[in-house]
C-alpha cells in the first residue's frame, strides 16, 4: 500500500512517515499543496493525507484542484476542527476528517477502515500446504505431518497472516497492525509471545522450521527442506 503525505510541518511530516513506514506502508511525502498536487497527479496512491493550512496552496485548493480526475481516497489532517470545516473537507469529497493534534494510532485506525472500504473482498483459499503442514481456512483446520493441531483464535490469525505472506520478512509493527489490528509499542513483547506459542505448536514438534526469526527485523515463515 502506498500513501502520499502532503504535510508542510517538518515534525509532523516525519512523525507520519516513520510511523507508516514501521507498519508496513510505502510513504511518499510532499511539504507544499503544489508538489502534492503534482505527486498525486503523476503517482498512482492508495491513500493521500492532506493538510489543510499550508503556504501557496491549501489543502481545500488542493482537494478542488483534483476533483474527479483522481478516485484515490483523501484523509483531511487539519488543526481546524470545527463543525463548518470538517463538513467543507467532507462536502470536497475527502473520506475522512481527522483533527490536530491526534494520536498515531487513531490516525492508523482510520487509514485502516478508508483502505478496506475501497478493497474489493478477498476471496480466502480454500487450503494452504507447507511442506507438511496443511492449513484448511474455512474449516480453522491444522494439520502438520498427519497429527492434528489445535490452535487459539489468535494463533490462528497470526499462523493465517504468515501463511499469505510466506517467503516475506514482515516486521513486528506489520504483524500488529494486521493481526492485532494495534499500533506496534516496542516496549512490548506481545507479538514474540504469540509467535514463540505458535512456535510450540507448530515448529518444535518437528525437524524442520516454519518461522525463523530475522534479527531486529522480524520473522520470515517458510519451509527450508
Amino acid at each position: 500500500m502506498k500513501i502520499l503525505v502532503i504535510e508542510d510541518e517538518a515534525k509532523t511530516s516525519e512523525y507520519i512517515q516513520n510511523g507508516l513506514t514501521e507498519a508496513g506502508y510505502v510513504v511518499d511525502v510532499a511539504t507544499n499543496g503544489i508538489d502534492g498536487l503534482h505527486l498525486a497527479q503523476e503517482m498512482a496512491y492508495d491513500l493521500i493525507l492532506l493538510d489543510v493550512m499550508m503556504p501557496e496552496m491549501d489543502g481545500w485548493t488542493v482537494m478542488k484542484k483534483l476533483g474527479a480526475r483522481i478516485k484515490t481516497p483523501v484523509l483531511f489532517l487539519s488543526a481546524r476542527g470545527t463543525l463548518e470545516d470538517r463538513l467543507k473537507g467532507l462536502d470536497l469529497g475527502a473520506d475522512d476528517y481527522l483533527v490536530k493534534p491526534f494520536s498515531f494510532a487513531e490516525l492508523l485506525a482510520r487509514i485502516r477502515i478508508i483502505l478496506r472500504r475501497g478493497q474489493p473482498q478477498k476471496q480466502e483459499e480454500q487450503v494452504f500446504e507447507v511442506g507438511d503442514l496443511r492449513v484448511d481456512v474455512p474449516k480453522r483446520r491444522v494439520d502438520r505431518g498427519g497429527a492434528r493441531l489445535t490452535l487459539t483464535n489468535k494463533e490462528f490469525n497470526l499462523l493465517a497472516f504468515f501463511l499469505e505472506h510466506q517467503g516475506q520478512v514482515l516486521s513486528r509493527a506489520l504483524i500488529a497492525s494486521r493481526v492485532w489490528d494495534m499500533n506496534f509499542d516496542s516496549d512490548s513483547n506481545v507479538v514474540d509471545v504469540a509467535v514463540r506459542r505458535l512456535r510450540q505448536k507448530i515448529d518444535d514438534p518437528f525437524p524442520i522450521r516454519l518461522i525463523h526469526t530475522i534479527h531486529g527485523v522480524g520473522y520470515r515463515f517458510e519451509y527450508e527442506a
